[in-house]
């Protein structure tokens, strides 16, 4: 029994030994995009922040800036907002270089309960938003809308200048999207890529009226196969012709957006494919050497 606890030690250290050492700390400062910034929600408890730092990895960056945002980030930036709201979702956004576009990852998925990966993405895209890896995270279950307006909040830190009208429009995005999806019943990512597809038609035919916005809405409802009330329907029209009068180049949000897996592997690296397969000849190996003691 000693023999085989000391070979079975011996075989976590190998194993360990043959893992790739992709997930590093990053501890280079980038002196030409920034530091990376960490938006906390003002309303959390000191454990909380805590907790949301260690979710997010702080620890791993050379440095970071901290910032917190609150119900008067949420006016400046949304039309109409509630100054007193409660924040709680938080975000760390690290810019990237121009062309590498958007990853989005939720690190704590259980916590954030109404909005997806590309939920943020096509909001984002639609603040005017590009080019970065955001990561969102909450210390219990919240909806996530907070973390947008942190993010917002971080780029304009970040020496950027976000037109306020495109953030009020993404907003109502992220609402609206939320609301297919918690009160129609329609799952997160078909709302997410009813949007996506909507705004690509945009894109591509430049419609000059509202009419051919409802119809553009319309056709990919029913290509889709997605069922709105009336109500809702007229919201997504609304909402789409504000983005049309923004005059936004939606034509590469698609693009992004199928690309996100890829950038998700290029930056944290992905195992070899002919990793396991030597992992599963060397417990082979091993276990038929077991077996030979014994015989």
């Amino acid at each position: 029994m000693k023999r085989i606890l000391m070979v079975a030690g011996a075989l976590l250290l190998i194993v360990g030994g043959m893992l790739p050492a992709n997930a590093k700390a990053d501890t280079t400062i980038d002196e030409k995009l920034g530091v990376p910034i960490v938006v906390m929600g003002a309303n959390l408890t000191d454990a909380e922040k805590e907790s949301v730092k260690k979710s997010l990895k702080v620890e791993e960056n050379a440095e970071v800036e901290e910032i917190t945002v609150d119900g008067n980030d949420l006016v400046k930036y949304i039309k109409g907002g509630n100054s007193q709201a409660r924040m709680y979702s938080s975000a760390k956004i690290t810019r990237q270089d121009e062309g590498k576009g958007l990853v989005i990852n939720i690190v704590t998925p259980d916590n954030i309960t109404q909005v997806t990966n590309e939920m943020y993405a096509t909001a984002m895209m639609t603040a005017g938003i590009v080019d970065a890896v955001v990561e969102v995270a909450a210390p219990k279950p919240v909806t996530g809308h907070s973390a947008l307006v942190g993010i917002y909040k971080a780029y304009e830190v970040s020496g950027e200048t976000l037109d306020t009208e495109r953030t009020d429009v993404a907003n109502d995005e992220l609402n609206l999207a939320t609301k297919f999806a918690k009160d129609s019943g329609i799952d997160q990512d078909k709302v997410a890529e009813l949007l996506t597809e909507i705004k690509k038609e945009i894109a591509d035919n430049k419609p000059a009226t509202k009419e051919e916005v409802e119809k553009i809405v319309n056709d990919q409802l029913k290509k889709l196969n997605i069922e709105l009330s009336e109500d809702d329907r007229q919201l997504l029209i609304d909402l789409m012709d504000r983005i049309r009068n923004l005059d936004i180049d939606f034509g590469k949000l698609s693009e992004q957006l199928s690309d996100m897996a890829t950038t998700i592997k290029e930056k944290f690296g992905e195992i070899d494919p002919g990793f396991w397969d030597k992992v599963k000849q060397f417990f082979a190996d091993l276990f038929d050497s077991i077996k030979s003691w014994f015989k």
